[in-house]
């Protein structure tokens, strides 16, 4: 199977994550400060960097830019776009500054509410899990952007771990809401996963974690790059009171609970 000739856009957004990356791990590598924003979440001038780096990118392509560290359009306007970037220049900051490891960047291509392409990179380790309904899934490094020949495919899996291999984070076990999870999901028994930041999405386009719940608050920026890859192999991020997917620019930037499964759970 070849791999795709992606769009001009998604280069730029590839060399934006991997840009970012390089000076996260620059400032990783040093004591960071921890700041405090008005909401409570912390940020780190890692996060402020990251930003400034993507949006700088990802302005030349003049689609709008909806991120966690940027000024946020009011809904009167970003109402009006067709398309825009969804962007997390640093998933996992907290993570970040407890050095585990286990951060990100999220870089999301969305059209009419809905996530199309995905990029999300782990920067300590130096790779790239993107992707999208249209294009299919794919992993690789940040020396192989160029050469998509040497990406590696990412296909659906054929079936689910068992026992079955629940991935949630670090600070949030998902017990006392394993009821409803099973009602969208019949299996037998469970084992938990804990990991930060959108790097679960690794695990779970890899066929490492079955399924990832979220019964908490969460962002559009945290979750739209990793819906678009796991759509590409078959999988999705519903809502669990609706059951539909979940959809992004909406008025509220705040995600409904979701449960994200990939595809031998559908």
């Amino acid at each position: 199977m070849n791999n795709p000739s992606l769009p001009n856009i998604y280069t730029e957004a590839i060399l934006a994550a991997i840009e970012a990356s390089s000076v996260i791990v620059e400032v990783y590598k040093e004591e960071v400060e921890e700041i405090i924003k008005q909401d409570g979440s912390p940020v780190t001038k890692a996060d402020l960097a990251a930003s400034k780096i993507i949006s700088s990118r990802l302005e030349a392509t003049g689609i709008p830019i909806l991120g966690e560290e940027l000024e946020k359009d009011s809904f009167a306007i970003r109402k009006q776009w067709s398309e825009n970037w969804c962007v997390d220049p640093l998933d996992g900051t907290r993570m970040f500054l407890m050095k585990n490891g286990e951060f990100g960047v999220c870089i999301a291509h969305v059209v009419d509410h809905t996530s199309v392409f995905g990029i999300i990179a782990d920067p300590l380790n130096r790779k790239l899990l993107i992707g999208g309904p249209d294009y299919g899934a794919y992993c690789l490094s940040f020396d192989q952007y160029l050469d998509s020949n040497s990406w590696q495919v990412l296909k659906p899996l054929s079936e689910a771990n068992n026992p079955l291999q629940i991935i949630c984070s670090r600070g949030y076990r998902v017990d006392k809401h394993i009821d409803a999870i099973c009602d969208h999901i019949p299996h037998g028994r469970c084992e938990y996963i804990g990991k930060g930041s959108a790097l679960k999405f690794f695990d779970l386009a890899f066929g490492l974690a079955d399924v990832y719940p979220r019964f908490a608050p969460t962002m559009e920026w945290d979750i739209a790059a990793g819906q678009a890859i796991l759509e590409a192999l078959g999988g999705s991020v519903i809502d669990v009171v609706t059951m539909q997917p979940l959809t992004y620019n909406k008025e509220s930037l705040y995600n409904p609970h979701f449960i994200a499964k990939i595809s031998p759970l559908n």
